[in-house]
């Protein structure tokens, strides 16, 4: 599953690991990213996101239809 959430965007940032010798490897910060199945009364069914757990908190606060019908108008397949 790719580390990308439907709502933030969020996606993986990349950056250096840092031992105690202060050697610097790449690493790589995943977001939390969850699949999440929600009903949508405006479309009458289930609808399944992969979102990171600021979306699932978005969602709480702005409603799932108003999310949803944000993400039909950018094209997004549902």
């Amino acid at each position: 599953m790719a580390a990308h959430c439907q709502v933030t965007g969020a996606s993986p940032a990349f950056g250096h690991s840092i031992s105690h010798s202060h050697r610097r490897t790449k690493r790589r910060f995943d977001p939390n990213i969850q699949k999440k199945r929600y009903w949508v009364p405006s479309l009458r069914r289930n609808v399944t996101l992969t979102v990171s757990a600021r979306g699932i908190k978005t969602i709480d606060v702005r409603g799932i239809d108003s999310v949803v019908a944000e993400l039909l108008a950018k094209g997004v397949k549902l």
